[in-house]
Protein backbone atom coordinates (compact mmCIF):
# COMPACT_ATOMS: atom_id res chain seq x y z
CA UNK A 1 0.00 0.00 0.00
CA UNK A 2 1.13 3.38 -1.20
CA UNK A 3 1.86 5.07 2.45
CA UNK A 4 -0.44 7.36 2.75
CA UNK A 5 -0.46 11.13 5.03
CA UNK A 6 -3.08 11.23 7.52
CA UNK A 7 -4.61 13.87 10.19
CA UNK A 8 -6.41 12.76 13.36
CA UNK A 9 -8.95 15.74 15.00
CA UNK A 10 -10.08 15.46 18.04
CA UNK A 11 -12.61 18.08 19.06
CA UNK A 12 -13.56 19.34 22.25
CA UNK A 13 -15.25 21.47 24.49
CA UNK A 14 -15.44 20.96 28.50
CA UNK A 15 -12.25 20.87 30.82
CA UNK A 16 -14.75 18.37 32.73
CA UNK A 17 -13.98 15.94 30.14
CA UNK A 18 -9.92 16.56 30.41
CA UNK A 19 -9.01 12.80 31.53
CA UNK A 20 -11.20 12.10 28.11
CA UNK A 21 -9.67 13.90 26.30
CA UNK A 22 -5.87 12.82 27.54
CA UNK A 23 -7.34 9.41 26.87
CA UNK A 24 -8.20 9.98 23.52
CA UNK A 25 -4.91 11.82 22.54
CA UNK A 26 -2.83 9.37 24.22
CA UNK A 27 -4.47 6.54 22.04
CA UNK A 28 -3.70 8.38 18.77
CA UNK A 29 -0.14 8.60 19.74
CA UNK A 30 0.01 4.70 20.25
CA UNK A 31 -0.80 4.02 17.00
CA UNK A 32 1.03 1.46 15.18
CA UNK A 33 0.84 3.63 11.85
CA UNK A 34 1.40 6.90 13.27
CA UNK A 35 -0.75 10.23 12.41
CA UNK A 36 1.00 12.47 10.42
CA UNK A 37 -0.53 15.07 12.43
CA UNK A 38 -2.80 15.31 15.30
CA UNK A 39 -4.89 18.42 15.48
CA UNK A 40 -6.99 19.49 18.53
CA UNK A 41 -9.82 21.91 17.97
CA UNK A 42 -11.48 23.52 21.18
CA UNK A 43 -14.80 24.60 21.17
CA UNK A 44 -14.96 28.33 22.50
CA UNK A 45 -12.81 27.85 25.62
CA UNK A 46 -9.91 29.52 26.08
CA UNK A 47 -8.79 28.06 29.39
CA UNK A 48 -9.39 24.90 28.05
CA UNK A 49 -7.29 25.37 24.95
CA UNK A 50 -4.29 26.98 26.79
CA UNK A 51 -4.13 23.72 28.77
CA UNK A 52 -4.51 21.46 25.76
CA UNK A 53 -1.29 23.67 23.79
CA UNK A 54 0.79 22.93 27.28
CA UNK A 55 -0.06 19.26 27.82
CA UNK A 56 -0.06 17.99 24.07
CA UNK A 57 3.17 19.80 22.40
CA UNK A 58 3.19 17.21 19.91
CA UNK A 59 -0.25 18.03 18.53
CA UNK A 60 -1.42 21.19 16.97
CA UNK A 61 -4.22 22.65 19.47
CA UNK A 62 -6.23 25.56 17.62
CA UNK A 63 -9.67 27.13 19.01
CA UNK A 64 -13.12 26.62 16.80
CA UNK A 65 -13.11 29.92 14.73
CA UNK A 66 -16.26 28.84 13.16
CA UNK A 67 -19.73 28.77 14.63
CA UNK A 68 -19.55 26.99 18.17
CA UNK A 69 -20.15 23.12 18.80
CA UNK A 70 -18.88 20.20 16.97
CA UNK A 71 -19.22 20.69 13.25
CA UNK A 72 -17.80 24.58 13.80
CA UNK A 73 -14.63 22.75 15.37
CA UNK A 74 -14.09 20.12 12.92
CA UNK A 75 -14.52 22.57 10.16
CA UNK A 76 -11.72 24.67 11.51
CA UNK A 77 -9.72 21.32 12.05
CA UNK A 78 -10.51 20.61 8.60
CA UNK A 79 -8.80 23.78 7.84
CA UNK A 80 -5.63 23.97 8.94
CA UNK A 81 -5.49 19.90 7.85
CA UNK A 82 -2.42 18.74 5.41
CA UNK A 83 -3.04 14.93 5.79
CA UNK A 84 -4.72 12.96 2.50
CA UNK A 85 -6.92 11.06 5.04
CA UNK A 86 -8.74 13.44 7.75
CA UNK A 87 -9.98 10.80 10.41
CA UNK A 88 -12.21 12.11 13.52
CA UNK A 89 -11.89 11.01 17.09
CA UNK A 90 -14.50 12.19 19.91
CA UNK A 91 -13.05 13.46 22.96
CA UNK A 92 -14.46 10.23 24.97
CA UNK A 93 -13.00 7.56 22.54
CA UNK A 94 -10.29 5.45 22.82
CA UNK A 95 -8.99 4.36 19.51
CA UNK A 96 -7.00 0.99 19.26
CA UNK A 97 -3.56 0.58 18.02
CA UNK A 98 -4.36 -0.74 14.93
CA UNK A 99 -7.58 1.86 14.41
CA UNK A 100 -6.03 4.38 12.57
CA UNK A 101 -3.89 1.88 10.05
CA UNK A 102 -6.53 -0.34 9.39
CA UNK A 103 -8.86 3.03 8.09
CA UNK A 104 -5.91 3.79 5.55
CA UNK A 105 -5.84 0.46 4.25
CA UNK A 106 -9.58 1.25 3.37
CA UNK A 107 -8.10 3.82 0.49
CA UNK A 108 -6.29 1.07 -1.65
CA UNK A 109 -9.53 1.91 -4.33
CA UNK A 110 -9.68 4.88 -5.91
CA UNK A 111 -13.31 5.32 -5.57
CA UNK A 112 -13.13 5.14 -1.50
CA UNK A 113 -14.61 8.11 -0.41
CA UNK A 114 -14.17 7.11 3.47
CA UNK A 115 -13.59 4.62 5.87
CA UNK A 116 -15.05 4.04 9.33
CA UNK A 117 -15.72 1.91 11.73
CA UNK A 118 -17.33 -0.09 14.72
CA UNK A 119 -17.41 2.16 17.99
CA UNK A 120 -17.87 -0.17 21.03
CA UNK A 121 -19.95 1.74 24.21
CA UNK A 122 -18.20 1.58 27.26
CA UNK A 123 -20.70 1.44 29.65
CA UNK A 124 -20.70 2.53 33.17
CA UNK A 125 -20.98 -0.70 34.72
CA UNK A 126 -22.75 -2.68 31.48
CA UNK A 127 -25.28 -1.81 29.25
CA UNK A 128 -28.79 -1.55 31.46
CA UNK A 129 -30.55 -4.54 30.77
CA UNK A 130 -33.39 -1.92 28.94
CA UNK A 131 -31.15 -0.78 26.45
CA UNK A 132 -31.86 -2.31 22.98
CA UNK A 133 -28.87 -3.27 20.43
CA UNK A 134 -30.62 -1.78 18.33
CA UNK A 135 -30.46 1.66 19.69
CA UNK A 136 -26.58 1.70 20.13
CA UNK A 137 -26.82 5.12 17.94
CA UNK A 138 -28.35 6.82 20.68
CA UNK A 139 -25.18 6.60 22.66
CA UNK A 140 -22.87 7.12 19.54
CA UNK A 141 -21.66 3.85 19.31
CA UNK A 142 -22.64 1.17 17.08
CA UNK A 143 -25.74 -0.77 16.41
CA UNK A 144 -27.31 -3.97 15.59
CA UNK A 145 -28.41 -4.09 12.05
CA UNK A 146 -24.80 -2.67 10.98
CA UNK A 147 -22.90 -5.09 8.33
CA UNK A 148 -20.53 -7.80 9.95
CA UNK A 149 -18.06 -7.35 7.62
CA UNK A 150 -16.33 -4.72 5.18
CA UNK A 151 -19.17 -3.24 3.20
CA UNK A 152 -20.33 0.14 1.63
CA UNK A 153 -22.77 2.09 3.51
CA UNK A 154 -24.03 5.16 2.80
CA UNK A 155 -22.59 7.32 5.64
CA UNK A 156 -20.35 6.88 8.58
CA UNK A 157 -20.50 8.02 12.53
CA UNK A 158 -18.28 10.54 13.77
CA UNK A 159 -16.63 9.03 16.54
CA UNK A 160 -15.47 6.83 14.54
CA UNK A 161 -14.60 7.76 10.34
CA UNK A 162 -11.97 9.24 8.10
CA UNK A 163 -12.75 11.29 4.97
CA UNK A 164 -10.01 12.04 1.79
CA UNK A 165 -9.45 15.45 2.46
CA UNK A 166 -9.86 16.03 -1.30
CA UNK A 167 -13.70 15.44 -0.54
CA UNK A 168 -13.90 17.65 2.40
CA UNK A 169 -12.51 20.28 0.77
CA UNK A 170 -14.82 19.90 -2.70
CA UNK A 171 -18.33 18.81 -0.97
CA UNK A 172 -17.46 21.61 1.67
CA UNK A 173 -18.04 22.12 5.38
CA UNK A 174 -19.94 20.04 7.81
CA UNK A 175 -23.34 21.50 8.52
CA UNK A 176 -23.23 24.27 11.18
CA UNK A 177 -27.11 24.45 11.41
CA UNK A 178 -26.45 20.49 12.55
CA UNK A 179 -24.69 18.78 15.18
CA UNK A 180 -24.08 18.43 19.04
CA UNK A 181 -23.61 22.35 20.99
CA UNK A 182 -22.37 21.36 24.34
CA UNK A 183 -24.49 18.60 25.71
CA UNK A 184 -27.68 18.95 23.24
CA UNK A 185 -28.54 15.61 21.93
CA UNK A 186 -28.74 16.07 18.38
CA UNK A 187 -26.57 15.10 15.07
CA UNK A 188 -26.76 14.30 11.91
CA UNK A 189 -24.01 16.27 10.79
CA UNK A 190 -21.95 13.91 9.22
CA UNK A 191 -25.12 11.67 7.56
CA UNK A 192 -25.62 14.81 5.50
CA UNK A 193 -21.70 15.68 4.40
CA UNK A 194 -21.34 11.68 3.27
CA UNK A 195 -24.93 12.46 1.53
CA UNK A 196 -23.99 15.28 -0.19
CA UNK A 197 -20.39 13.60 -1.38
CA UNK A 198 -22.37 10.62 -2.59
CA UNK A 199 -24.49 13.08 -4.39
CA UNK A 200 -21.53 14.64 -6.33
CA UNK A 201 -20.00 11.38 -6.55
CA UNK A 202 -22.38 8.97 -7.39
CA UNK A 203 -19.45 5.86 -8.45
CA UNK A 204 -17.72 7.13 -4.84
CA UNK A 205 -18.28 4.49 -1.58
CA UNK A 206 -18.02 5.41 2.32
CA UNK A 207 -16.85 1.97 3.84
CA UNK A 208 -17.84 0.20 6.98
CA UNK A 209 -14.89 -1.62 8.45
CA UNK A 210 -15.78 -3.28 11.73
CA UNK A 211 -12.52 -4.54 12.32
CA UNK A 212 -11.18 -0.34 12.59
CA UNK A 213 -12.57 -0.21 16.69
CA UNK A 214 -12.47 2.65 18.80
CA UNK A 215 -14.02 2.62 22.50
CA UNK A 216 -16.55 5.22 23.22
CA UNK A 217 -17.33 6.01 26.87
CA UNK A 218 -20.59 6.12 27.79
CA UNK A 219 -21.95 8.83 30.91
CA UNK A 220 -23.78 7.69 33.64
CA UNK A 221 -26.49 10.04 32.65
CA UNK A 222 -26.52 8.93 29.00
CA UNK A 223 -27.25 5.38 30.19
CA UNK A 224 -30.65 6.83 31.61
CA UNK A 225 -34.40 6.34 29.99
CA UNK A 226 -34.32 9.98 30.02
CA UNK A 227 -31.31 10.48 27.53
CA UNK A 228 -32.94 7.40 25.38
CA UNK A 229 -35.70 10.10 25.10
CA UNK A 230 -34.61 13.03 24.21
CA UNK A 231 -31.98 11.33 21.95
CA UNK A 232 -34.28 9.95 19.98
CA UNK A 233 -36.43 12.77 19.85
CA UNK A 234 -33.86 15.49 18.87
CA UNK A 235 -33.03 12.38 16.02
CA UNK A 236 -36.00 12.89 14.54
CA UNK A 237 -35.66 16.61 14.62
CA UNK A 238 -32.15 16.10 12.75
CA UNK A 239 -33.40 13.75 10.01
CA UNK A 240 -36.54 16.08 8.76
CA UNK A 241 -33.46 18.96 8.13
CA UNK A 242 -30.93 16.23 6.54
CA UNK A 243 -33.92 15.45 4.82
CA UNK A 244 -34.62 19.05 3.73
CA UNK A 245 -31.02 19.66 2.65
CA UNK A 246 -30.14 16.76 0.63
CA UNK A 247 -33.74 15.29 -0.24
CA UNK A 248 -36.27 12.77 1.38
CA UNK A 249 -34.99 9.78 -0.61
CA UNK A 250 -31.15 10.11 0.11
CA UNK A 251 -32.22 11.44 3.06
CA UNK A 252 -34.31 8.38 4.60
CA UNK A 253 -32.63 5.63 2.58
CA UNK A 254 -30.85 3.76 5.55
CA UNK A 255 -33.72 4.36 7.83
CA UNK A 256 -36.66 2.95 5.74
CA UNK A 257 -34.62 -0.42 6.07
CA UNK A 258 -33.58 0.03 9.66
CA UNK A 259 -37.13 0.43 10.47
CA UNK A 260 -38.73 -2.09 7.99
CA UNK A 261 -36.30 -5.07 8.98
CA UNK A 262 -33.94 -4.30 11.84
CA UNK A 263 -36.42 -2.97 14.42
CA UNK A 264 -39.57 -5.61 13.55
CA UNK A 265 -36.49 -8.15 14.01
CA UNK A 266 -35.68 -6.31 17.15
CA UNK A 267 -39.16 -6.24 18.93
CA UNK A 268 -39.55 -10.19 17.63
CA UNK A 269 -36.14 -11.58 18.77
CA UNK A 270 -36.63 -9.90 22.89
CA UNK A 271 -40.06 -10.47 23.10
CA UNK A 272 -38.97 -14.24 22.72
CA UNK A 273 -36.09 -13.39 25.22
CA UNK A 274 -38.63 -12.13 26.95
CA UNK A 275 -41.37 -15.57 27.05
CA UNK A 276 -38.07 -17.63 27.75
CA UNK A 277 -37.33 -16.07 31.18
CA UNK A 278 -35.50 -13.20 30.26
CA UNK A 279 -38.09 -10.65 31.60
CA UNK A 280 -35.89 -8.01 30.06
CA UNK A 281 -36.40 -9.01 26.97
CA UNK A 282 -40.06 -7.46 27.29
CA UNK A 283 -38.43 -4.00 28.52
CA UNK A 284 -36.17 -3.96 25.66
CA UNK A 285 -38.80 -4.81 23.29
CA UNK A 286 -40.68 -2.28 24.59
CA UNK A 287 -37.82 0.38 24.23
CA UNK A 288 -37.77 -0.33 20.33
CA UNK A 289 -41.25 0.59 20.10
CA UNK A 290 -41.16 3.52 21.93
CA UNK A 291 -38.21 4.76 20.85
CA UNK A 292 -39.55 4.64 16.77
CA UNK A 293 -42.39 5.99 18.17
CA UNK A 294 -40.81 9.08 19.48
CA UNK A 295 -38.12 9.30 16.82
CA UNK A 296 -41.16 9.39 14.23
CA UNK A 297 -42.89 12.19 16.52
CA UNK A 298 -39.56 14.71 16.42
CA UNK A 299 -39.28 14.23 12.68
CA UNK A 300 -42.89 14.70 12.21
CA UNK A 301 -43.28 17.51 14.00
CA UNK A 302 -39.87 18.83 12.62
CA UNK A 303 -41.75 18.91 8.94
CA UNK A 304 -44.75 20.43 9.96
CA UNK A 305 -42.57 23.26 10.98
CA UNK A 306 -40.74 23.33 8.07
CA UNK A 307 -43.78 23.17 5.98
CA UNK A 308 -44.74 25.91 7.83
CA UNK A 309 -41.77 28.38 7.60
CA UNK A 310 -41.81 28.02 4.10
CA UNK A 311 -45.42 28.83 3.50
CA UNK A 312 -44.62 31.90 5.36
CA UNK A 313 -41.95 32.97 3.20
CA UNK A 314 -43.45 32.22 0.00
CA UNK A 315 -47.09 33.97 1.39
CA UNK A 316 -47.28 37.36 -0.20
CA UNK A 317 -47.35 40.64 1.77
CA UNK A 318 -51.18 41.18 3.26
CA UNK A 319 -52.61 45.07 2.53
CA UNK A 320 -50.92 45.88 5.84
CA UNK A 321 -47.76 45.41 4.65
CA UNK A 322 -48.50 47.00 0.78
CA UNK A 323 -49.65 50.13 2.57
CA UNK A 324 -46.44 50.25 4.68
CA UNK A 325 -44.39 50.24 2.10
CA UNK A 326 -46.17 53.04 0.37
Amino acid sequence: MNIISSTVIICAYDEKRWGDLCAAVASVAAQETPATELVVVIDHNPALLERARAAFPHAIAIPNERTRGLSGARNSGIAVASGEVVAFLDDDAIAAPTWLGTLLTGYRAPHVLGVGGKIVPLWPASRPRWFPEEFGWVVGGSYLGQPERTAAVRNLIGANMSVRRDVLTQVGDFQSTLGRVGTRPVGCEETELCIRALQQWPGGAFLYEPSAMVWHRVTPARARWSYFRARCYAEGLSKAHVAQLVGTNDGLSSERAYTMRVLPSGVLRNLNQGLRRDSAGFLRAGAIVAGFGITAVGYALAQARIRLSRSRTMSPPGPASVVGRA
